[in-house]
C-alpha cells in the first residue's frame, strides 16, 4: 500500500496485564492582541555579555540550571459530554463565551501556551459545517444554530492571549448512543446507514469504507480550510476500545473491502494508517504551516509481543484498536505525538518511568515532536496521585529526558478542580517563566525581522510601545528584562535563559503594539524580540532602559 510521506529533518540528536484506560465518557481516549503579561513573570535576570580585559566581549555561557526556553504546555478542552466546555447544554451564547474566557484565563495564569479545543467530538460541529450537523453538546439538540460561531470565537480568544489553538477531532465516533433514529434526518450517517455499526452502546462510522474515510476527512477538513487553526488533532479513538463478548462487526466489510488483506486486524491497522496518512497530507496540502497530531493511547506494544516494544504488561493500542502509533511516527505522518502516559512513576503494569523514555527513542532522529499526556483528572486519587507533587515529578523526570517537547494535561476542568493543588506545584516548580512553543522547522517560516522598542512609561507596570521591523509582520513578540543598563549596547546573553523572559503578546495588525510589563520600579533594560506563527525568534530589539 503507498502512503503519502514527507520529508521530515531530525530536530533533535538526543542520543495486572488488563486495559488500563480512562474510564467514563471517553474510555480509552481521555476517558480522554494580549495586552499583559502572562503570570509568575519572575525577577529580571541580571545576566549581559561577559567584557573582557581588552575591553571585548567574550562568548556567552549558557547556565545549566536555566529551565527550557521552548516547551509545549497545554491542556485538553473537552466538549462530549460537556466534561470542559460548555460545561452544559443549552447555556446561553453569552454563557459559553464567559466559560471558555475563564478556562483560557486559567490556562494563561498557570503559563501554558497551547489549548486542544475539541471541536468535532460525534460526528458534528463546533462551527457552521455544510457537511454534519451542529453539535448538540452545545446546544442540548443535535443541528440547533447555537446563535453565534464557537469555534471562530475559540479561534481568536486564544490568540488574543498568544495561545496556540490546535482543534480537536473525533475521526469516527458518531454518537454516543446507538440508536440511529436519534441523529438528526439528515444526518450523513442516517442518509448512509451502510457506514455506520453500533458497538459498546455506542454509534461509529466503519473505518474500512473507503467512501467514509474520504468524507470525515473533508468534514474535518473544512474546518482547518475556513478557519485559523494552529493544529489539527486527533485522539485515541479509531476503532472503538474492545468491549467484553461483543466482536467489531465488520467482516463483511473486510469480504468487500479488503484489498487483498489475509488477516482482519491488519487489515483494521492499515484502514486506521490510511486515515492518518491521507488526514496528514491534506493538512498540509491545505496550510503547510498547520501541524498535525496525534494522542494515542500510552502502550503501543509490551515487549512480551514485539520486541520493539516498551517493558509495560498492559492493554496494547496495536492490537487493541488497531493503532500502530509507533509506524505514524517513523514514517513522519504526524507532526507530533502525545501518548497519554497517564500512570504514575513506579506503577508496575505501566510505569511512567518506562514509557516515557520508551517514546523519547521512538521518536529520536524523526523530527516529530514528543509531548507527553498527563492525567490531571487522576489528581486526588488514592495511591501515588494522592501527593499533590506527582505531576511535578513527571515534569523533573522530563527534564533529564531532552526528547521530550513538552506536556498535553486532561483536562481544563480538572486544572480547576482536582488538580489544582498539584497544578500551583507544577507553577511554582516549572512553569514560574514563559515558554516559547517549540519550533518545527520541516513546516517552514522563518523569523521576522526585529523590532523596534518606542516608548516605555512608568507607571502600574512597565508599559512599552513595540514597532514591527521592515518586511512581514511578526505574530508576536516576546519581552525580556534585564537588572541596570545596557552593556555597551549589546543584546545580553541572557536573552536565551527563559528567566529573563517577562512574557509573550500578540502582535497588533498594521501597526504599534503595547505590552505592560509587570513590576514598575525601573532600573532595568527591556529587550524585544518577533516571531512567527511558528514561533521562530529575531534577533533582539535595540535595548530599552527605564531608570
Amino acid at each position: 500500500m503507498a502512503y503519502p510521506n514527507r520529508s521530515r529533518p531530525a530536530s533533535r540528536t538526543a542520543g495486572s496485564g488488563a486495559s488500563i484506560s480512562r474510564t467514563g465518557a471517553l474510555c480509552g481516549a481521555f476517558a480522554a492582541v494580549l495586552t499583559a503579561a502572562l503570570l509568575h513573570a519572575p525577577a529580571p535576570v541580571a545576566v549581559m555579555a561577559a567584557e573582557s580585559a581588552d575591553g571585548g566581549s567574550e562568548p556567552c555561557q549558557t547556565d545549566a540550571q536555566a529551565p527550557p526556553k521552548r516547551q509545549m504546555r497545554a491542556e485538553w478542552i473537552a466538549s462530549v459530554v460537556n466534561i470542559d466546555w460548555p460545561s452544559e447544554q443549552g447555556l446561553t451564547p453569552e454563557e459559553q463565551r464567559a466559560e471558555l474566557v475563564g478556562l483560557y484565563d486559567q490556562a494563561e495564569a498557570d503559563g501554558l501556551n497551547a489549548v486542544f479545543v475539541q471541536i468535532r467530538p460525534t460526528a458534528d460541529a463546533f462551527w457552521p459545517s455544510p457537511y454534519e450537523p451542529w453539535s448538540e453538546w452545545i446546544t442540548g439538540e443535535q443541528g440547533v444554530d447555537p446563535g453565534y460561531d464557537p469555534l471562530e470565537f475559540a479561534v481568536e480568544e486564544a490568540h488574543a492571549r498568544n495561545l496556540e489553538f490546535h482543534g480537536w477531532f473525533n475521526p469516527y465516533r458518531v454518537a454516543m448512543h446507538e440508536d440511529p433514529g436519534r441523529l438528526v434526518e439528515d444526518h450523513p450517517a442516517r442518509l448512509n446507514p451502510d457506514w455506520v455499526f453500533p458497538y459498546g452502546g455506542k454509534l461509529y462510522y466503519d473505518p474500512g469504507i473507503p467512501e467514509v474515510r474520504e468524507f470525515v476527512i473533508r468534514a474535518m477538513m473544512h474546518a482547518v480550510e475556513n478557519y485559523d487553526l494552529d493544529g489539527v488533532h486527533f485522539d485515541d479513538y479509531f476503532y472503538p476500545y474492545p468491549v467484553s463478548g461483543e466482536a467489531v462487526p465488520d467482516r463483511d466489510t473486510f469480504a468487500e473491502h479488503g484489498r487483498g488483506f489475509t488477516d482482519i486486524e491488519d487489515w483494521r491497522r492499515d484502514n486506521v494508517n490510511l486515515l492518518v496518512a491521507e488526514m496528514d497530507e491534506a493538512v498540509h496540502a491545505a496550510k503547510p504551516h498547520v501541524k498535525f497530531g496525534i494522542s494515542p493511547f500510552g502502550i503501543w506494544r509490551n515487549d512480551s509481543s514485539d520486541p520493539a516494544g516498551s517493558d509495560t504488561n498492559g492493554f496494547e493500542s496495536y492490537s487493541g484498536i488497531y493503532a500502530d502509533s509507533r509506524t505514524w511516527v517513523r514514517r513522519g505522518w504526524v507532526d507530533y505525538i502525545n501518548p497519554q502516559v497517564y500512570w504514575e512513576i513506579g506503577l508496575p503494569v505501566a510505569d511512567y518511568a518506562v514509557l516515557v523514555p520508551w517514546w523519547e527513542r521512538v521518536t529520536e532522529g524523526t523530527g516529530v515532536h514528543l509531548y507527553i499526556g498527563q492525567a490531571a483528572y487522576k489528581a486526588g486519587n488514592e495511591g501515588a496521585w494522592s501527593d499533590p507533587r506527582e505531576l511535578a515529578r513527571h515534569l523533573e523526570f522530563n527534564r533529564s529526558h531532552p526528547g521530550v517537547d513538552g506536556d498535553v494535561y486532561f483536562s481544563a476542568e480538572s486544572l480547576r478542580t482536582n488538580a489544582r493543588s498539584a497544578m500551583d506545584v507544577v507553577v511554582e516548580r516549572h512553569y514560574a517563566q514563559p515558554a516559547l512553543v517549540p519550533v518545527k522547522e520541516d513546516l517552514g517560516g522563518t523569523a521576522p525581522e526585529p523590532p523596534r522598542v518606542g516608548g516605555a512609561e512608568r507607571g502600574d507596570g512597565v508599559r512599552l510601545t513595540i514597532r514591527p521591523g521592515r518586511g512581514r509582520e511578526p505574530a508576536y513578540y516576546a519581552v525580556y528584562a534585564f537588572d541596570g543598563t545596557p552593556s555597551r549596547g549589546d543584546a545580553p546573553c541572557g536573552i536565551e535563559d527563559p528567566r529573563a523572559m517577562v512574557g509573550t503578546v500578540r502582535a497588533a495588525e498594521g501597526g504599534e503594539t503595547v505590552f505592560t510589563a509587570p513590576g514598575g520600579d525601573g532600573g532595568r533594560t527591556y529587550y524585544v524580540t518577533a516571531l512567527d506563527r511558528l514561533h521562530h525568534e529575531s534577533p533582539p530589539s535595540n535595548p530599552r532602559y527605564v531608570p
